[in-house]
């Protein structure tokens, strides 16, 4: 048994639209054998999992996995089971999976859900492992594994807050990205995001937060416009601080000038032994100590978010309460058992550590670790309340005074904060805190909301909600229009044409494509860019207000979509291309992928299908969002069917793309008047003009915008790169395009029988990756369409062996009846376009189906560069000629 693949799908994916983990496992020789007919299996694993017991399986009850285990189930379907029982173990609610054999073979595709990346793929790994030692009788030490992943998912954990902003987030709709593996979050796409680290927005200044960072600073500030802080001084030295103690008085605190989560803080010391052992304690955070005057009380924080107070939390100092039977370090161990307790940040409360500030706090009340505190009694373990440090919270929100909140939210605005943790130290926050009984202790940047989400007592303040809440005011925009285009062919010219119309419009428009990643004009990304990574360039941009995004099958196959919903989807049409890869064999497996980009889509959004094809037909079964019929048939059934229930539709009524609406129908323009339609020839323009102006209706462009833009739009190396580009060479043409496929290449022969050529050339390859029936085809259909047929090959063989797909090109040519004479091969693809273009005649048609656009048009460029230098010298001869007759 071995994993041959395994991945993290990070968003909607063909398999659920929910993030998934895809292992692809070889069970080899235990491919055919069932749990029952493994000695001891079945005990074994379900005293390991006893969770299992819950699960449901194809019976839909509890128990049901386990009477399929009892009955004899085979072990792709156990590891499925176990993979999400292991998270479930970990702590993560997860519950979705499916097994599917692949063919014929001993392997099997097993996806499940998770939650933290890290631990749903070491769930797996250590599931298949499980698998092997339960399948040889051997001892598997779940125990040991479980608590290695665990301290590796916690690594890559969001904290509490983030985890909590992300929540809120979601539940407003804002789609939400993780920017590399810390807590830093973009919260909405294009123009209209916001990013957030914790609790720091971007909309904080680096000064705001240095100088919150820079405690001393801050005290001087507030006091400055009249916050009553605690009197104190910055030192360096021992010496000096026993001096500001002496000169201020006890009781005083110590802490670091520079430090976070309560580190280094020691509070009411009242002699010079104390003030000497927390100077050194202070000293290890930062060489600047603050000494300042101890305000007696309680300690709150109070948090403000933009210009209110949104929760309110008394802290209490990490502690212990006697028994009269157990020492302290025993109470602290019973303390830390608690589930609500965990590592860091990773739960509501965090266990309580000893450290040297526990030690010293202990001897200030008489105790050590090993003594027996009497029943009741409330031994503290740390000074300061933060729940970084062990501490716990009660909930103060409703019993704040109105004065106190105005010297919360002034604080933060003096410092500049539009998210603030402000440390007030008073006997009762009810009361409004004046000189001498109470102070602002400190002023927080990027303050934790653990406390106000999870408070030991009283009731959780959804604060999270408040912060997404003022980044994206009620009714404000937090995503750009996203247009997503998926299809086997038309897809790059159709985003194009979309891209064009809205630019015309006024949009910055951000556009993926084969071609590459382009924001308006200008190129940031070379290549065939149609995957999620490419998407995440547009949607991640703030200058981007449309995204127009070409997805095509292998990204979403490969990495599921690079988006969370769409605005608008457009399915092209769907024939047979790139078949008996990544599982897809059939057109409906196509379909099924093709479909996610239906799928996402939000609800009061738009799907653009073609109605002439039966294949995209059949996906309006799975669109969830208002559906736009394209078609180049007046009479067409569907979008009959379609206006007759009030949906809208695009079509051609003779010459005219027209609009049909529920008030009507609208003449948009007459195809001949866009030119990318070489005066309606290019019959599949004009299924990408009709597909491309239903997005723009849907998008509320005008129609006079529409007509401008179409009829601006040429098919050329401009607007159209390398999608059927006519160039006119001495006395010959020559037609660039990309067509890889059946369709493809019957839909540009057909264009070229109506262009009018004494003798037509065609330059042709495919990809290696197709199936050899697929080639031979191609063979014979240009076999049928040309006089004279050139078969080139791909640089990328894609696992063929060299000249291996010329032969098949050779063998369809041959088939369909061509002349032997006629067909020729020259596997360069610059060589072959160099050698037509040499014997070329007068009245000659060459079109040439490129793989890399570059060389070809560099082939073409240098070829009329050369004639114009010839036409030069023939004009500059004869000027000589005629000067030396005269």
């Amino acid at each position: 048994m071995k994993i041959c693949e395994i991945k993290a799908f990070k968003g909607r994916n063909i398999y659920s639209h929910q993030k998934v983990i895809k292992m692809v496992v070889d069970l080899e020789e235990l491919a055919d054998i069932a749990t029952k007919d493994i000695r001891g299996f079945n005990d074994t694993l379900l005293k390991l999992l006893p969770g299992l017991y819950q699960h449901h399986c194809s019976l839909g009850c509890p128990g049901g996995f386990v009477t399929r285990l009892m009955e004899g189930t085979y072990l792709a379907h156990v590891i499925e089971h176990c993979a999400l029982e292991i998270q479930h173990v970990l702590g993560y609610d997860v519950g979705f999976g499916r097994a599917r054999q692949i063919k014929d073979s001993t392997k099997y595709t097993i996806v499940y859900a998770y939650r933290n990346e890290v631990a749903g793929l070491e769930a797996g790994r250590c599931t298949v492992q499980l698998m092997e030692a339960l399948c040889r009788g051997q001892a598997f030490d779940l125990n040991s594994h479980l608590n290695r992943i665990k301290e590796k998912a916690m690594k890559s954990e969001l904290g509490p807050s983030t985890k909590a902003i992300v929540e809120a987030a979601l539940e407003r709709g804002i789609p939400v990205m993780r920017i590399g593996n810390g807590s830093i979050l973009q919260l909405g796409y294009g123009k209209y995001q916001k990013r957030i680290e914790a609790t720091i927005t971007e909309n904080t200044s680096c000064i705001s937060v240095d100088i919150a960072c820079d405690k001393a600073l801050t005290k001087e500030i507030l006091r400055e416009a009249g916050i009553p802080v605690p009197e104190g001084s910055v030192c360096t030295s021992l010496e000096d601080a026993l001096d500001i103690a002496q000169q201020l008085g006890y009781p005083v605190v110590v802490k670091p000038e520079r430090g976070n989560q309560g580190k280094g803080v020691s509070l009411n010391l009242t002699t010079p032994e104390e003030v000497a052992q927390a100077f050194n304690i202070a000293k290890q955070v930062d060489e600047n100590v603050i000494v300042e005057k101890y305000i007696k009380g309680n300690d709150y924080r109070v948090l403000v978010v933009g210009d209110r107070v949104v929760a309110v939390a008394q802290r209490i100092p990490a502690h212990v309460v006697g028994d009269g039977i157990h020492t302290v370090a025993q109470l602290v161990d019973m303390v830390n058992k608690d589930e609500r307790r965990g590592e860091g940040h990773e739960k509501p409360l965090t266990k309580i550590k000893i450290d040297e500030i526990s030690l010293a706090l202990l001897k200030k009340q008489g105790y050590a670790l090993d003594s027996i505190p009497p029943a009741g009694k409330w031994v503290y373990l740390k000074a300061n309340g933060n729940l970084s440090t062990g501490g716990e919270a009660i909930d103060c929100t409703n019993k704040i005074h109105p004065v106190n909140c105005e010297i919360a939210v002034r604080a933060a605005q003096i410092i500049g904060l539009d998210i603030a943790g402000i440390d007030i130290a008073c006997p009762d926050i009810s009361k409004p805190i004046e000189e001498g009984t109470g102070a602002v202790i400190e002023v927080n940047a990027a303050p934790g909301i653990r406390m106000h989400l999870y408070p030991s007592k009283g009731k959780p303040r959804n604060v999270a909600q408040h912060i997404v809440d003022m980044l994206f005011p009620p009714g404000s925009r937090h995503s750009i229009p996203i247009i997503s285009v998926t299809g086997t062919n038309g897809k790059t010219t159709t985003v194009r044409m979309i891209a064009h119309i809205l630019r015309t419009h006024g949009y910055t428009v951000g556009m993926t494509t084969t071609g590459g990643v382009f924001i308006n004009d200008r190129c940031v990304m070379k290549g065939d860019t149609t995957g999620p990574a490419s998407a995440k360039i547009i949607l991640t941009d703030k200058s981007v207000e449309v995204a127009v995004l070409e997805t095509a099958r292998g990204g979403i196959i490969r990495s599921g979509l690079g988006y969370d919903l769409s605005d608008i989807a457009v399915l092209t049409n769907i024939s047979e291309d790139h078949l008996g890869i990544d599982e897809v064999y059939t057109l409906e497996d196509l379909l099924h992928v093709k479909s996610l980009v239906v799928e996402a889509v939000k609800t009061n959004g738009y799907v653009v299908l073609n109605a002439d094809d039966p294949m995209v037909v059949e996906a309006a079964k799975r669109a969830r969002s208002n559906i736009i019929y394209f078609s180049r048939q007046e009479d067409n059934i569907i979008v009959h069917r379609h206006l007759i229930g009030g949906g809208l539709a695009v079509f051609l009524k003779g010459q005219h793309i027209t609009i049909a609406t529920g008030d009507g129908f609208i003449q948009c323009m007459d195809v001949s008047r866009i030119p990318a339609t070489y005066g309606g020839k290019l019959a599949y323009n004009i299924e990408n003009s009709l597909a491309a102006i239903s997005v723009a209706y849907a998008m509320k462009i005008p129609i006079e915008t529409i007509q401008k833009a179409l009829a601006s739009f040429y098919a050329d190396e401009i607007h159209n790169p390398g999608r059927f580009n006519v160039f006119n060479i001495r006395d010959f043409r020559v037609v660039v395009d990309y067509a890889h496929n059946i369709s493809g290449y019957t839909h540009v022969i057909e264009a070229i029988k109506k262009m009018g050529a004494s003798r037509t050339v065609g330059i042709i390859g495919v990809p290696g990756d197709r199936q050899d029936s697929s080639i031979r085809r191609i063979g014979s259909i240009a076999g049928k369409g040309f006089d004279r047929v050139i078969i080139k090959e791909d640089v990328d063989l894609r696992g063929r062996r060299r000249g291996e797909v010329a032969k098949l090109l050779e063998e369809g040519v041959l088939a369909a009846g061509m002349d032997p004479r006629n067909v020729e091969i020259i596997l360069s693809e610059v060589e072959a376009l160099k050698t037509a273009m040499r014997r070329a005649k007068p009245g000659d048609l060459i079109v040439i189906f490129y793989e890399k656009l570059e060389p070809v048009m560099a082939t073409i460029k240098g070829m009329l560069s050369n004639i114009e230098a010839g036409t030069n010298s023939d004009r500059d001869s004869a000027m000589l000629e005629l000067t030396r007759l005269q």
